[in-house]
């Protein structure tokens, strides 16, 4: 089940520049920088309410971020959504037809399990799928 938006996930080129922007912009200072080595990203983070925006740079200039820039700038990479129970969540989508870019969770930025669907899948939009780790 679906419970909301997470975040937004917003490729970046440099970091500390988009977290000076992003602190003008919504008033308020980023909570979390983490970097994620297994997806060669550096995340920050902001809180907006119920929902984040999270930033992305490449640590490495073959990630998928790093592509994601190079192919189409920076900007809007994915949209995050938490759900209740993510195996149960992959389990149903599968089943569904949606194509999983892989079929079990794995371990994300902000304490998160994580899986995404491609982009081929949903009309274009890079989704992921976030549950919180216990």
């Amino acid at each position: 089940m679906f419970l909301k938006i997470e975040h937004l996930g917003i490729a970046v080129r440099n970091l500390e520049s988009a977290n000076k922007l992003f602190a003008a912009l919504l008033g308020t200072e980023h909570y979390k920088q983490e970097a994620v080595e297994r997806e060669k990203v550096t995340t920050s983070f902001f809180q907006m309410g119920g929902s984040k925006i999270e930033l992305l740079e490449a640590s490495d200039p073959e990630s998928p971020i790093a592509k994601f820039i190079e192919k189409r700038g920076e900007g809007i990479h994915h949209i995050a959504f938490e759900v209740e129970d993510i195996r149960a969540t992959i389990k149903r989508l599968k089943e569904e037809g949606f194509h999983l870019l892989s079929d079990e969770p794995k371990p994300g930025a902000d304490n998160k399990l994580i899986a995404f669907l491609h982009p081929k899948s949903t009309n274009g939009v890079l989704v992921e799928i976030c549950q919180e780790r216990h």
